[in-house]
């Protein structure tokens, strides 16, 4: 689901006494979820309600509720039988960011099978949001966390919207929630790697699930491959960005791919820092992983040992190379 200021403009309507305006979200949910704005203050908050026995681990561990400037999470007794978690916004000019995190916390929430769980899973959640907000420091994404958005959002526009609807080419990247591939779709999952070298050897996988197929009928490896300067005639981030926002005309899918963007560390504050470098591409290169193809994945690991990256040797994968028509057949049919 998406949050947009929609929503929250009709909650903050003016109300004749102090109080709260309240939109409920996930009426099958196994608790009670709510945006909401309180008055006069117009304060916005979500709002997961729960019976106390549901509550009662959370109530136990509130001391070590996260929180961070600007976007807080509370627990409070609305009777002896029922408890709030509310995560509320302090900072106005974080409700870019406040909507796609009150968004993904209700989704999780939402999932859980009953009310105890989803409580956990939405502090869960809240926290790895903060450790998103503490990770993108001052400076901004990292150069290899530039690039690699990059690279991903021209996968994204020059390459899924040729054969995808907008909703559904933006509900396939993935990546920025936390996937083990950048993009998922019901019959192929596409991992993306960007690099500046002129002629790349390896390619840097983070870990053993990266290229596990395990849960998709195909995966495919991408490498961007792009030229990196500052000044020319390239490419910078943030036009990147622009191009691919320009092309959603479908307000939902627009509002989604925003969200994603903060999930992935594209914070609204740092724009300024990303108009430079520049990329051009050079060349994209696919291949199918299958087969033998040379891959550490999770079952062939031997007990006690996880968490592993390791670098592929480029030379060794020119039997698996896939042509762009190829892939881009396997993207179409895979909605067709």
């Amino acid at each position: 689901m998406t949050v947009t200021e929609d929503e929250w403009h009709k909650l903050e309507s003016p109300q004749g006494v102090p109080g709260r305006s309240s939109l409920r979200l996930h009426p099958e949910s196994q608790l009670d979820i709510f945006l909401a704005v309180s008055h006069p203050a117009r304060q916005r908050m979500l709002v997961l309600r729960a019976d106390a026995h549901s509550a009662d681990p959370i109530v136990r561990s509130v001391g070590r509720l996260p929180r961070a400037a600007g976007i807080d999470m509370n627990l409070s007794a609305v009777s002896r039988l029922e408890y709030e978690l509310q995560v509320i916004l302090t900072a106005n000019d974080l409700s870019e960011v406040f909507n796609p995190l009150v968004a993904d916390v209700a989704d999780v929430a939402k999932a859980a099978p009953d009310a105890t769980e989803a409580l956990s899973a939405a502090v869960e959640r809240f926290g790895r949001w903060q450790d998103l907000l503490r990770a993108v420091s001052r400076d901004g994404l990292s150069v290899e966390a530039r690039r690699g958005l990059y690279g991903e959002l021209l996968m994204l526009g020059d390459v899924l919207f040729a054969e995808l609807s907008q909703p559904e080419a933006v509900e396939a990247w993935t990546g920025p929630t936390g996937t083990n591939q950048d993009f998922e779709l019901p019959d192929v999952a596409i991992e993306t790697k960007a690099s500046t070298a002129k002629r790349p050897r390896s390619i840097r996988i983070a870990s053993e699930r990266q290229l596990d197929g395990t849960g998709t009928s195909a995966l495919l490896l991408t490498l961007v491959q792009l030229d990196e300067r500052r000044g020319g005639t390239g490419e910078s981030l943030n036009r990147r960005v622009e191009h691919v926002r320009q092309q959603l005309t479908d307000p939902t899918a627009r509002a989604r791919f925003d969200g994603l963007l903060i999930q992935a560390g594209y914070l609204p504050g740092h724009r300024d820092l990303y108009d430079e470098p520049r990329y051009t591409l050079r060349d994209l290169r696919f291949w199918h992983v299958r087969d033998e193809f040379p891959r550490l994945v999770e079952s062939d690991l031997p007990d006690g040992v996880g968490d592993c990256s390791y670098h592929l040797d480029v030379s060794a994968l020119g039997a698996y190379r896939a042509e762009v028509d190829e892939v881009k057949q396997m993207i179409g049919g895979s909605n067709g």
